[in-house]
């Protein structure tokens, strides 16, 4: 599909953001299935058709949720995977809370850099948010090494945090705020030393 019946909200050399829609649901489902083994065990995304439309349908109706498919930017237009900016809290916080997944077919190859660079970009400028934070499960290295790049820092350690797969799982606290981020680049000012912590 070519650019002008995909309308981006944001573009980089190699990706795109667009917002989610009811008819993206048999290419993001198939995607999804194709996925799994990459995913398990930290994401599940939406796997058939009457999943999708009730992820999507929230995404699409709730102003403390902001969802961006990412989009190949070559002919192929392929969804490469998604971010969303979920609990958005506005007044004195302006912040929210960041969740994404990669498909299989995109993994590896640096588009999500790109792309969470976007929504940096996006959420800071149009959005007029101050701070996004991502909590990660603590063995989960390459969504840590993500937002390590990208400039988020480590500010904490939460046990048993989020219900996930059947348990409480433990979480690190990433965050960036505006004013970390190197304009232009989605990039922070770098992530610096690691704070120790106990575990």
């Amino acid at each position: 599909m070519s650019d002008e019946t995909r309308p981006y909200l944001a573009v980089g050399p190699r990706v795109g953001l667009r917002p989610f829609s009811y008819a993206d649901a048999d290419e993001f489902t198939a995607r999804a299935r194709e996925s799994r083994e990459l995913h398990r065990p930290w994401l599940f995304p939406p796997c058939t058709p009457e999943a999708y439309a009730s992820y999507a349908g929230t995404l699409l109706g709730d102003p403390a949720r902001a969802g961006f498919l990412v989009c190949e930017r070559d002919e192929s237009g392929r969804i490469a995977g998604f971010v969303n900016i979920n609990n958005i809290v506005r007044g004195g916080f302006l912040s929210g809370a960041l969740g994404y997944g990669a498909f299989a077919h995109a993994a590896g190859r640096g588009l999500f850099g790109e792309a969470l660079g976007l929504v940096l970009e996006y959420a800071f400028g149009p959005l007029g948010l101050h701070r996004l934070e991502a909590n990660i499960q603590p063995g989960n290295t390459a969504s840590r090494d993500l937002v390590r790049r990208a400039g988020f820092r480590l500010e904490g350690f939460s046990p048993v945090m989020l219900f996930i797969d059947g348990a409480w799982r433990d979480h690190e606290r990433w965050a960036i705020t505006a004013g970390e981020r190197r304009p232009g680049t989605g990039e922070g000012p770098g992530p610096g030393p690691e704070p120790a912590r106990s575990v």
